[in-house]
C-alpha cells in the first residue's frame, strides 16, 4: 500500500529542455526517448501515426453494438436503461487499453509465451497451469458459445424469446478471422467489452449515490429514468458481464475481474465513509442526518479497519496528512485503477505471456489508472461542466477530500476541521477552493499524476517495440494532458 510520506514526486523542470531530454539524462536513453516521443505525439499540429483509436478503430467502432447485443433483455424499458450510457460519446479508455495491449502482446515470440503452446491460442488447447483441474477446461473454444444449455440459462424455450445469450453477435467464423487478422484474440476482444460493461454499471450506481444530474453531456441515468431503474440496470449489466466473463473459460481471469467488481464497491464505501477524517465507525451520514449503525451481534466477526485505529486528534498533523493520502490513494486504486490493472493483467494471461510481462501489464494498468483518477480529481478544480460532460466542482460539494485539498491541508492545518465535517457548513467550499489556490494544490496534484504516468511508461518498455506499444505510450501521455 502506498504511503504519502514515501511518495517522491518527479517534478519536471520547465524550460527549453523537454521532459524526455531531462529523463534521458536521469534514467537512461531508452526511457527518456519514450517520453520525448510520446510528448511530441500530443503536441497540437504534430502528425500522429500512432493514434490509439485509429489503430483499433474496427474494434472500437462496433464496441457499443456488440455490448448492446450482449445486454439485451426481453423487457424493452430495461433494454433502454441498460444501453443508455453506451449511446453517448464516452472516453472508452478501459476497452481501448485492453485492445491495444492485445495487439502489443501479439508481437511477443511464441517461445517466450510460457503459458501457451505454439499455434494453440486458446485456453482449452493448453495444458493445465499451476494445478488448475481439467474441470475448468469446458467444451467449446469460442467466447460466443454458452457453457450451460440455453434452456437452463433462460428457464424458457430460447427459440421464442429475443435474448442475446441465445445467439452469437456475428458469424463466429468471421469473428475469429477478423480478430486473428488484427492480432487480437477473440477472448481479448470480449474482455474489452466486459470491462466497459463493468465500468458503465459502476457509473449508473455512482450517479445515484452522488445525486449526479448529468453524464456524458446529457441527463444522468438516475435523472432520465429514476434511481430505482438506474440501480437495477447497473445490476443487470453486472449480471450480463458475469455471464460473458464465465464464457472466457479461464478461472484466473474470472477471479481477477470478479475481484475488480468487488473493489469498485469497496472503493465507494471508502469514499462514503472516510474512517481517517471521520473516525466514528458507529454512525453514518444519511442525507445530512447522522444515523447510528446497528451494533454487531457477534455472530459474524467484524474487523475494525486499520485506517480507523488512531482518532484524528491524537496524532500529529503530518501523520494525519500521511494517513489521509494513504487512504486516498488506496480508495483511488479500488475505484478506478483496479479495473484497469486487473483487465490489463487478464489481457496478458489470455495471451499466454510469461510472468514478467503479466506483472508489468498489471503495474501499467495500476499506474495508468491512478494517474487517470488523479487527473480527474484535478480537473474538478480546473475545468467547466461543459468540457467535463458532468458537474464540475462537485467533489468539495460532496464532501470529498481529493489530492488538491489534501495538499492544501498539508500546508494549512486549519483546513482539517473543514475536511472532517465534509465542507458541510456555509463558506467551507469557498474557503477550501481559495486555500487550494494559495497552496498550489492543483500544481502539486499534477506532479503526483506525472509520477504515475512516468511509472506506466516504464512498464510499457518491457513489451516488444511495436506500433501498438507506441499508441499505448501516446495514450498514457494523453491521460495527463486531457481536459475532460
Amino acid at each position: 500500500m502506498l504511503k504519502a510520506a514515501s511518495i517522491k514526486r518527479c517534478a519536471l523542470p520547465r524550460g527549453p529542455a523537454s521532459a524526455g531530454t531531462l529523463y534521458s539524462k536521469r534514467f537512461g536513453s531508452s526511457f527518456g526517448t519514450a517520453i520525448e516521443t510520446a510528448e511530441k505525439m500530443v503536441q497540437p499540429g504534430v502528425s500522429n501515426p500512432f493514434d490509439p483509436f485509429s489503430m483499433v478503430s474496427a474494434e472500437m467502432g462496433v464496441l457499443a453494438k456488440h455490448i448492446a447485443q450482449l445486454i439485451g433483455s426481453g423487457h424493452p424499458v430495461l433494454n433502454r436503461v441498460a444501453s443508455y450510457y453506451f449511446e453517448a460519446e464516452g472516453k472508452n479508455v478501459r476497452p481501448l487499453i485492453v485492445l491495444l495491449l492485445s495487439k502489443a502482446l501479439a508481437k511477443i515470440p511464441d517461445e517466450e509465451r510460457t503459458r501457451i503452446i505454439i499455434d494453440q491460442y486458446d485456453v482449452n488447447d493448453q495444458p493445465e497451469f499451476k494445478g488448475t483441474p481439467k474441470a475448468f477446461s469446458f467444451a467449446g473454444a469460442n467466447p460466443l458459445q454458452s457453457i450451460t444449455p440455453l434452456k437452463i440459462l433462460h428457464g424458457i424455450n430460447p427459440n421464442i424469446i429475443l435474448n442475446p445469450l441465445s445467439r452469437p453477435m456475428i458469424d463466429q467464423d468471421a469473428y475469429v478471422t477478423l480478430d486473428k487478422k488484427n492480432g487480437i484474440l477473440p477472448k481479448q476482444r470480449r474482455l474489452a467489452e466486459i470491462t466497459e460493461m463493468i465500468h458503465t454499471a459502476s457509473l449508473l450506481h455512482d450517479d445515484v449515490i452522488d445525486f449526479a444530474d448529468s453524464r456524458r453531456g446529457r441527463d444522468s441515468g438516475n435523472i432520465a429514468f429514476s434511481n430505482k431503474m438506474a440501480i437495477l440496470a447497473g445490476d443487470f449489466l453486472l449480471g450480463r458481464a458475469s455471464v460473458s466473463l464465465g464464457r472466457l473459460r479461464n478461472s484466473e481471469v474470472v477471479e481477477l475481474m470478479s475481484t475488480a467488481i468487488a473493489n469498485l464497491v469497496e472503493g465507494e464505501f471508502m469514499q462514503l465513509k472516510n474512517t481517517v477524517l471521520q473516525p466514528d465507525t458507529k454512525s453514518i451520514d444519511n442525507d445530512g442526518q447522522s444515523k447510528k449503525i446497528p451494533e454487531p451481534t457477534g455472530k459474524v466477526p467484524v474487523k475494525v479497519h486499520e485506517y480507523s485505529v488512531n482518532p484524528l486528534n491524537t496524532i500529529s498533523h503530518q501523520d494525519n496528512v500521511n494517513a489521509a493520502f494513504e487512504y486516498y490513494l488506496h480508495k483511488t486504486y479500488l475505484k478506478t485503477a483496479s479495473l484497469m490493472s486487473k483487465s490489463s493483467r487478464s489481457t496478458a494471461i489470455l495471451a499466454g505471456c510469461n510472468e514478467n510481462i503479466i506483472e508489468n501489464c498489471y503495474q501499467f494498468g495500476r499506474n495508468l489508472g491512478l494517474c487517470f483518477q488523479i487527473v480527474d480529481d484535478m480537473l474538478d478544480y480546473t475545468t467547466t461542466a461543459e468540457l467535463l460532460g458532468k458537474p464540475a466542482g462537485a467533489d468539495l460539494k460532496l464532501g470529498l477530500a481529493t489530492a488538491p485539498v489534501l495538499y492544501a491541508w498539508k500546508e494549512k492545518p486549519e483546513l482539517g476541521p473543514l475536511i472532517a465535517r465534509k465542507f458541510s457548513q456555509p463558506g467551507d467550499v469557498e474557503i477550501a477552493k481559495t486555500t487550494v489556490d494559495v497552496t498550489k494544490g492543483v500544481e502539486k496534484t499534477r506532479e503526483l499524476a506525472e509520477q504515475y504516468r512516468n511509472d506506466a511508461l516504464k512498464n510499457l518498455r518491457h513489451l516488444p517495440d511495436s506500433d501498438a506499444r507506441s499508441a499505448l505510450e501516446l495514450l498514457t501521455n494523453s491521460v495527463l494532458t486531457r481536459s475532460k
